[in-house]
C-alpha cells in the first residue's frame, strides 16, 4: 500500500545541507524555487516538508552515490551501524565494508562513508529545525489547531533519531536547533557533550509522545515508536525503571500486538508467522501488521519513490554458485533477485539457534537452494544442471567454517531473507521497492527484559523473553539462564538486520568484546578507540575560527 507520493522539489527544498561546521556541511542555500517562505504557510505546506523529511531519513536504507551520474557506485548507509559487529561480517566489501573489514588504518578522518553520513544526519536534523520553527509562525493556516503541534512533534522526533544516530557513532556532537538557510554560515561550531545531547533528545522524544498519533500515515513515526526510542534511551541513560515505564506503554497499546498467527499474503503457502510480516504486501499496519511501530515506503518508477539497497547488500551471490563448474542458479523473484553479499552474518550469530526455531527455518534464513526447471522458475527459465543432478535436487549452504581475512566473497553462505524483494519485471535490478518494516515491537519486549535483568527482576526478564521465544517456537527460559549476553543473543536470533546492532553493543559495553570473539572479518583488529568513529576531517578543517578537536585515538 503506497499512499505517500514524494514531491522531488520539496525534497531539495528540505535538503538543507547542514553547517554544522563548513557551508557544505551545515549550511546551503535552497536549491529550489520554492522557497521556506512561499512552503511552510498552510497545513499542506507543512504536510510536503515532513514527507520530504522522511524522504531524507530513508536514505538510511538507500544507496549513497558517490557519484551523480552514476548510482551504481550507490552505498548502504546503514552499513555503518550494522555491519562490524558479532553478528554482521564483511564478505564482498564496498563502501563501510572496507572498514569492517579491517578497522585500523583504514577507520580515519578522511574516510568518504563517514562524511557522507555526518552530512545526511545534519541536513536531516537541518531540515526538521525548519519545519519546528517554521510552525511557530501564528499566520500558518493549520486548519485545526491540532496539526500544528503534530506537525511539530513529527520533526522534533526525527531530530532526535538523527541525534541518537550522531552520539553513538561520534559521541559530543554540535548541537543546533535553529534553522540554517546559508547566510549564517558558522566556522566556530563546538563539540556539546553527549550527556547534554541526550537531554535534548529526551525533551524532544517527550514533546512527541503527546502529540504524534498512535497509528500514523503509513511511512511516518508512530506514538508507539516514539515510545520505543525514549526507553532505549533510559537505559542509556542508566535508569530502567523508566526504560520499564516507557516499554510497557507501548506493550499495553490495544493496537500494538506481536504477530502469532499466520496472515495476508502467501498465508495459504508454507511458512512461519515470524516472516509474515516481511513479505511484501503485508509490512504496514493497515495490511495487518500489528507488530509494526514504523514501517518505510518506498515505490517502485514513482517520482521520489528511491529504493532500498539492504537486499543487495546482503543477499549472498547465489547466481554465481559453481558446482562442477556450472553456475546452475537463476536469478529468480522468489531467490530475492541480483545479490551482492557486501555483508553477511557471522558464523556465530547462525549458530545461535536451536533446532525447531522458526527464526532459523529456511523460510526466515536461506540455507538451501533447490534445482528447478523452467515451468518451476518464476521467470520461465530452467536452473543448469551441474554433474549428476536433477530438478528437484537440494543445494545446501555452507556455513561450517567462519569467514575470515583474507577471503572475499563467500557465494554459498546463508543469508536473512528478511529483505527478499525483487521487480518480475527487471530480475537484473540492484533496487527493491516493497515497504520495510523499521521498528517494531518485538525489539520493545527485549528493551524491557533488559531493564528488567539491570533492575534485578530476572524472573520478570525471562518472563519477557519467553514471550518473544513462544512466539518462534523456541524452548522457554527461566531465570538462571537470563544474563546480558543471552538477552544480546536474543536480540540477535530475533532481530538481524533490524536492530542498529553496533549501537545495542555499545550501549550495554559488550561490543569490543564480542566483536571481537565473534566476528574473523576485522573483528581481530578493532580497538578501544573505535568505540567512537573519527570526526570527518572535512568538518574539523572547516571550522577555522574555532579548534574542532578529534576523537580521541586519531589523528
Amino acid at each position: 500500500m503506497k499512499t505517500l507520493k514524494y514531491n522531488i522539489i520539496v525534497i531539495l527544498t528540505l535538503l538543507l545541507v547542514a553547517s554544522g561546521c563548513s557551508e557544505d556541511i551545515l549550511n546551503e542555500k535552497t536549491p529550489s524555487i520554492v522557497t521556506a517562505n512561499s512552503l511552510f504557510l498552510d497545513l499542506a505546506g507543512f504536510e510536503a516538508a515532513l514527507n520530504g523529511l522522511y524522504a531524507n531519513v530513508r536514505m538510511e536504507r538507500e544507496g549513497r552515490s558517490t557519484s551523480s551520474s552514476d548510482r551504481s557506485s550507490d552505498r548502504l548507509r546503514a552499513e555503518m551501524f550494522l555491519n562490524g559487529t558479532d553478528n554482521m561480517c564483511t564478505n564482498q566489501p564496498d563502501g563501510w565494508g572496507y572498514v569492517a573489514d579491517s578497522w585500523g588504518e583504514s577507520n580515519n578522518a578522511t574516510n568518504s562513508e563517514l562524511q557522507g553520513n555526518f552530512t545526511w544526519l545534519y541536513s536531516i536534523i537541518n531540515a526538521a529545525n525548519t519545519i519546528a520553527g517554521r510552525a511557530e509562525n501564528p499566520d500558518v493556516d493549520w486548519e485545526d489547531d491540532a496539526n500544528k503541534n503534530r506537525v511539530i512533534a513529527e520533526a522534533r522526533a526525527i531530530r532526535a533519531w538523527a541525534y541518537r544516530h550522531l552520539t553513538f557513532t561520534w559521541g559530543d556532537v554540535p548541537l543546533t536547533l535553529e534553522e540554517s538557510n546559508g547566510s549564517d554560515i558558522k566556522t566556530d561550531w563546538e563539540r556539546t557533550p553527549v550527556s547534554d545531547v541526550r537531554v535534548q533528545i529526551e525533551a524532544d522524544l517527550l514533546f512527541a509522545e503527546q502529540y504524534v498519533p498512535v497509528s500514523p500515515v503509513p511511512g511516518r513515526i508512530s506514538k508507539g515508536a516514539v515510545q520505543h526510542y525514549l526507553a532505549e534511551l533510559y537505559l542509556v541513560l542508566n535508569e530502567p525503571g523508566q526504560a520499564i515505564i516507557y516499554a510497557d506503554k507501548v506493550i499495553n497499546t490495544p493496537e500494538y500486538t506481536l504477530v502469532t498467527e499466520r496472515y495476508g499474503v502467501r498465508s495459504n503457502e508454507p511458512g512461519v508467522p515470524f516472516m509474515d510480516m516481511f513479505l511484501e504486501g503485508n509490512s504496514n499496519r493497515e495490511q495487518g501488521n500489528t507488530e509494526a511501530l514504523w514501517v518505510w515506503q518506498w515505490e517502485f518508477a514513482t517520482a521520489g519513490g528511491e529504493g532500498s539497497d539492504m537486499r543487495r547488500y546482503h543477499t549472498s551471490r547465489y547466481n554465481d554458485i559453481n558446482i562442477g563448474g556450472v553456475t546452475p542458479f537463476e536469478l529468480t523473484v522468489e531467490r530475492g533477485g541480483r545479490p551482492r553479499g557486501r555483508m553477511s552474518l557471522t558464523k556465530f550469530a547462525l549458530d545461535l539457534y536451536e533446532d525447531g526455531d522458526d527464526r532459523f527455518s529456511n523460510h526466515v534464513i536461506r540455507k538451501y537452494f533447490v534445482l528447478k526447471d523452467a515451468s518451476q522458475n518464476d521467470t520461465g527459465v530452467a536452473d543448469d544442471l551441474p554433474p549428476g543432478y536433477n530438478y528437484g535436487d537440494i543445494i545446501n549452504l555452507d556455513w561450517s567454517v567462519p569467514i575470515t581475512n583474507p577471503e572475499t566473497n563467500r557465494k554459498d553462505w546463508p543469508f536473512s531473507r528478511k529483505f527478499e524483494s525483487a521487480i518480475a519485471s527487471d530480475i537484473q535490478q540492484s533496487y527493491q521497492y516493497n515497504d520495510q518494516v523499521y521498528l517494531r515491537m518485538a525489539d520493545t519486549y527485549l528493551l524491557k527484559a533488559e531493564a528488567q535483568f539491570l533492575s534485578g527482576n530476572v524472573t520478570g526478564a525471562a518472563t519477557t523473553i519467553n514471550i518473544i521465544r513462544e512466539r518462534a517456537n523456541a524452548s522457554t527460559i527461566t531465570a538462571a539462564d537470563v544474563t546480558m549476553d543471552f538477552i544480546l543473543d536474543e536480540r540477535s536470533r530475533e532481530l538481524l538486520l533490524e536492530e542498529h546492532r553496533r549501537y545495542t553493543l555499545l550501549r550495554t559495553g559488550k561490543w569490543l568484546e564480542r566483536t571481537q570473539l565473534h566476528n574473523f572479518k576485522g573483528g581481530e583488529t578493532i580497538q578501544d578507540r573505535d568505540r567512537l568513529l573519527p570526526i570527518p576531517q572535512s568538518v574539523i578543517d572547516a571550522n577555522l575560527t574555532l579548534e574542532f578537536p578529534q576523537n580521541s585515538g586519531y589523528n
